[in-house]
Formats: structure tokens, sequence, C-alpha cells
């Protein structure tokens, strides 16, 4: 071994001598690995301290470094049968979430994403944020399990609407938002009623949360109320999800005359509307609708927001603003779940807010992703003049593509990632059974640049003449 080798490596080698000795034997001394090895003391010791976190070795000061009684276990050993009766029936399915099998191959263009990509983060605003937070002498202090109070009095000025900071929840992002939601609103079994299409993470939450989901179909002006009013009525349902800016998967805005229908529905139905207002800093540029909890004057909105799509996947804060009982309901589960939300994030995302820069952020943000839809769209348009983009959305961060007739989504997303771009398929976004037109989901924000998402529609193109729709 050379004397660059890192202390991984040499952790691999003394793994497997490990596994060649007998619980309780000796390993070589420090001085022999380094002369055997030849590499430095400080490799040595990162080495062997990588091997006693795992429970490979146990170290004796003065003594030596032996084998621990638990490197002798076999993988699999252990007869886990039992477990299958114990969890009964209360699987949790991610399968419209999870990541696709395996990980990408390298030079893979991703289109099938939900965040932006780095270089459209505000990197340099985040890092300065999370020092200065760093630095409060009450950093690592408990938070209270609504947040934040002056956090909270941020995310109730950007809902308006005269929302005050005690109708505010500090949430761990939207999706963590969402299952708070449906869990603290609908009890098991109970209808909830979804957009068809819809955003998968909320189907899933919605599920794991034990509700039956109940399709409302969208067209190009948002859900059709007059349909949302008859699935109330055959449902009984309490509870309606939705995004009516920028939805997602087809970008379509809830029309204005709809808005208000969609809550007067509601309202006469006794029932709540979670209102998923996810893209609300990802407008291109013109104005974003205002929310519906604007207009909500009996505490029928139940509005979900999150700063983790405009900053960065890891920027996992967002908030839940709502009145009455069902703040105290969700503020409660809230408290059993986790207790509240780390600190320190939720410092940094209110130095971020409360900075210049965010604004500068919002408003370059907003000009590089219409720049993005326009090139995305117009190369849709030139490279699969088979396929048809259904709406260049104002906002947002994905196109909906129809497929010609006869191909599969799932075969065409399959063939994609063969041809080294990642593609959602269209059906992931349906509750029940997808229509007889199928789609993909691509987004423009997850790509490197301009000349990234152009090859992106080439290779899409070529994967759509493997399966015979070109």
């Amino acid at each position: 071994m050379s004397d660059g080798s890192t202390s991984d490596e040499l952790a691999t080698r003394l793994r497997a001598l490990a596994d060649r000795l007998a619980p309780g034997d000796r390993l070589p001394s420090s001085r022999e690995l380094i002369q055997q090895y030849r590499v430095g003391p400080a490799t040595v010791a990162r080495a062997i301290a990588l091997l006693a976190a795992e429970g490979t070795v146990v170290t004796r000061p003065g003594s030596g470094t032996y084998v621990a009684t638990r490197a002798r276990q076999e993988k699999g050993a252990v007869d886990t049968a039992w477990q299958t009766v114990a969890l009964t029936d209360r699987a949790v399915d991610t399968r419209l979430i999870a990541e696709p099998p395996g990980p990408e191959p390298a030079g893979t263009i991703t289109m099938g994403g939900g965040y932006i990509h780095r270089s459209l983060q505000p990197t340099r605003a985040l890092s300065a944020a999370l020092a200065r937070a760093a630095r409060r002498p009450d950093a690592w202090d408990r938070a209270t399990a609504s947040g934040l109070p002056e956090l909270r009095a941020v995310f109730a000025r950007i809902a308006g609407g005269g929302v005050t900071p005690e109708d505010v929840l500090v949430t761990a992002g939207g999706q963590s938002a969402l299952s708070i939601a449906f869990r603290a609103i609908a009890g098991p079994g109970s209808p909830v009623l979804v957009e068809s299409p819809g955003y998968p993470g909320a189907l899933a939450a919605a599920r794991a949360a034990g509700l039956r989901l109940v399709p409302v179909p969208v067209d190009a002006d948002g859900v059709r109320p007059d349909l949302l009013a008859d699935a109330f009525a055959m449902t009984g349902a309490r509870l309606f999800y939705c995004q009516p800016t920028f939805h997602n998967p087809t970008g379509a805005v809830l029309a204005p005359e709809r808005r208000r229908q969609v809550l007067d529905v509601a309202r006469a139905s006794g029932a709540f509307v979670v209102e998923d207002d996810f893209a609300r800093h990802l407008g291109h540029g013109g104005p974003v609708p205002r929310p519906l909890s604007v207009d909500d004057g009996d505490g029928t909105v139940v509005h979900v927001t999150s700063l983790t799509k405009p900053v960065a996947p890891s920027m996992r804060i967002g908030a839940l603003v709502a009145r009455g009982p069902v703040m105290e309901r969700m503020r409660a589960v809230r408290l059993v779940d986790d207790f509240f939300v780390t600190r320190p994030l939720q410092e940094a995302a209110l130095e971020l807010l409360s900075s210049p820069a965010w604004d500068r952020h919002v408003r370059a943000l907003g000009d590089r992703l219409r720049e993005r839809c326009a090139r995305l769209a117009a190369a849709l348009t030139a490279g699969l003049p088979t396929a048809a983009v259904r709406n260049v959305p104002a906002g947002g961060l994905h196109l909906w593509l129809r497929l010609p007739p006869g191909v599969d989504d799932t075969e065409l997303t399959a063939a994609a990632r063969r041809r080294g771009v990642a593609v959602s398929a269209g059906s992931r976004y349906f509750a029940t059974e997808p229509p007889t037109e199928a789609h993909l989901r691509l987004g423009f924000a997850a790509t490197a640049d301009l000349a990234e998402l152009d090859e992106g529609v080439r290779r899409l193109g070529a994967a759509l003449r493997d399966v015979g729709g070109a």
C-alpha cells in the first residue's frame, strides 16, 4: 500500500483481517500497521476509529486492538420472520416518491426531480445566514413546538390576509406539513379528495395516514368545482387537498372564479381545504396569484408553504397556517412527533428571509426559471413533434408532456434512463387509474444549464424512438 492510500482503504483491509480472526484475537499494533502498509500514524488512527465505531473491533488503551464478538456474526443470521405477523397490514407505500432502483449512471441528465440545481441555489446567502445563526448564544436552545416567534411572523407576512404569528406552525418542510395536516384533520379510513393528476408526495402522505383517496379531475383552469361538489356529496369527505398555484404536475393555475367556488363548495360541505402553496416563490417573473387563504373568512383553508423548493433540498423549513381548533390539533400532532423543528435551521431560515439577499434571489430565480421553461418547451416542440406540451406555465419547475398514442409512460421512462436522461412517468401522479393518454413530467430546474436541457430532450427523443413512439 502506498503512502497515498486512504484510511478507508486501510479499514477495508483490517476488516477483512478481522473476519479471518476469532473474537478476542489481537490485531497488529499501530507500529506494525504503519510498517506493513506504509501509511502514517493518522491514517492508522482513523481506520481503527472507523472499525471501532461500526463494532468490528474494540480498543483497550495500553493493551491494543481486538476483534469484537459481533464481528463474527454472519449477515442474515437473524430470523426476523416473526415481524411480518407483528407489523400486521400497516405498510407505508413509498412507491410514488421513492428514488428509482439503483444509482443513476454517471452522466445522467436529471429532468425528473423536484429541486433546483445547485447553480440556482442562493448558496452564498444561505451559508452566510447559517453562519450568523450559529453565532447566536441561544442557537442550540430548545424551540417551542410552534416555532420561533420571529420566523412565524415572517411566514405570517408572506401568507397575508390578516394572518398573525399565532396562526403559524413551523414545520420540517412541506412534506412534514402535509403529514401533520392529514393526520390532524381526518381519521384512518376517512375519504380525502385530491386533484387528479396530483402531487405524489401528498398522495403517499395521505395513504400513510390511512386515508382513502378520491380523485377529482383537473383541467387547464385547475380543479373542476362541479365535480368537487359531486365528490363531497357522494363521499361525505371533510378534506380536500389541492395546489391552486402552478399545480404539480400540470402547471395549471386555478381560475379566479373557481377559487371562490372551491371555497364555497368546501364551506357548504363543512370541509377543510389544504392548500399546498409550494410554488409561492417560484413565479417566472410575473404576478403570482394570492393564496386561497387570503379570501378565507372562517378557517376553511389550511395553508402549506415551504422554503425547500426555492432554496435548497436540505432547507427543510416550511409552515402551516390555520385558524381555530384545527391549529391546536396540528400543534399537538407536531409536539408528539418530534417536539420542535431544529432551532439552528429555523434561525438560518429567519436570517435568510430577513436579508436583502432573499428578494434578490427570488427575482433572479424567477428570471432563470422563465428562461429554462421556454427553452425546454421550444426544444420539445422541435425535437418531439409527436408529443405535446399541455401548458407552458408562468411558474413552477415542470412541464406536463402528452405522449403519442400507444406509448407506455413507464416503458418510455425506463428507455430514457438507459439513454442517460431521468424523467418522471405521468402515471405516478394519479390516485387511481390514469387516463388513456400517457404523460411525462419533465423538470427544467435540476439540470446544470440550458445546453443540458437541449441534450436531455435529444436523449428523450432517442428513447421515444426506441419504444416506437416517433
